[in-house]
């Protein structure tokens, strides 16, 4: 989701941009036949033109909308002011964004920059969606936080994750508020149930429910794991049992356990 840097006219129009020339870019072809207005109106001849048996192809071609979110950013606009390297391309929308401003992060950063704890965003997004493709079904297919692997951070920090579990309890009352207020959303999956290999930044990066050890390949639930099950059968986003000492320590010894039973096996 993006948000205006500054509260004037041209970083307002710069979310619009933004918003534009990344999410409708993708999807406006595939429900309207053609590219987003505000492609139009600022590349104009540059865009290349659907034909009429395209278009009618394209048109209302897909059934549902997969909402992959994990972040919010500021938008700045880049035809009107100067903007750094990069923000004033085409293919960007002349729009600049940033996580953010004087000095000040948007949310709290999380293992992958440029992704901050926004969990508004969600509602918004969610919210954009719904009024431009007239509240089609969604699902909301990736959400998650990533913690970062240093090379002094200890398993047991990894399987504490108590931010993680703020990410979803956050993100999730956020979009429970679009679904009150009428958004069509039919489902909602966490990024991810496993740590996994994320592109550039390999293992080192840990989006997962449960830890795993790329050596060994052992898999260990983590906190987030025991509250997200807990809130599945519960319906509560406040089940505060997760969170308490007694059952960190029983994780920590059934880790210890696992760890011990995974070696003798190795």
């Amino acid at each position: 989701m993006n948000e205006p840097l500054r509260d004037n006219e041209n970083d307002l129009e710069a979310v619009n941009k933004a918003l534009a020339f990344s999410v409708a870019w993708n999807l406006d072809p595939l429900l309207f036949g053609d590219y987003p207005p505000e492609m139009c109106h600022y590349l104009g001849s540059e865009l290349p033109q659907f034909s009429p048996e395209e278009t009618e192809y394209m048109k209302g071609s897909i059934d549902f909308v997969g909402v992959n979110h994990y972040t919010t950013l500021y938008a700045k606009d880049c035809m009107h002011s100067r903007c750094a390297e990069g923000g004033d391309h085409a293919i960007r929308g002349y729009a600049y964004t940033t996580g953010e401003r004087d000095g000040v992060p948007i949310g709290e950063p999380n293992g992958m920059l440029p992704c901050y704890v926004v969990p508004r965003g969600i509602e918004e997004m969610i919210n954009y969606l719904k009024k431009r493709y007239h509240n089609m079904p969604m699902f909301v297919a990736e959400n998650g936080y990533a913690s970062l692997e240093h090379q002094s951070t200890q398993m047991q920090d990894l399987l504490h994750d108590t931010k993680r579990v703020e990410f979803h309890k956050a993100y999730l009352a956020s979009l429970a508020r679009a679904i009150r207020n009428g958004a069509d959303v039919r489902g909602y999956f966490i990024w991810t149930l496993m740590d996994d290999f994320e592109w550039m930044h390999g293992y080192s990066t840990r989006f997962g429910l449960y830890y795993v050890d790329p050596m060994t390949l052992v898999r260990i639930p983590k906190l987030s794991a025991a509250w997200y099950k807990n809130f599945l059968s519960s319906h509560s986003l406040d089940n505060k049992e997760t969170t308490n000492t007694s059952l960190v320590e029983n994780q920590h010894a059934l880790v210890s356990k696992s760890i011990n039973e995974r070696a003798e096996t190795y």
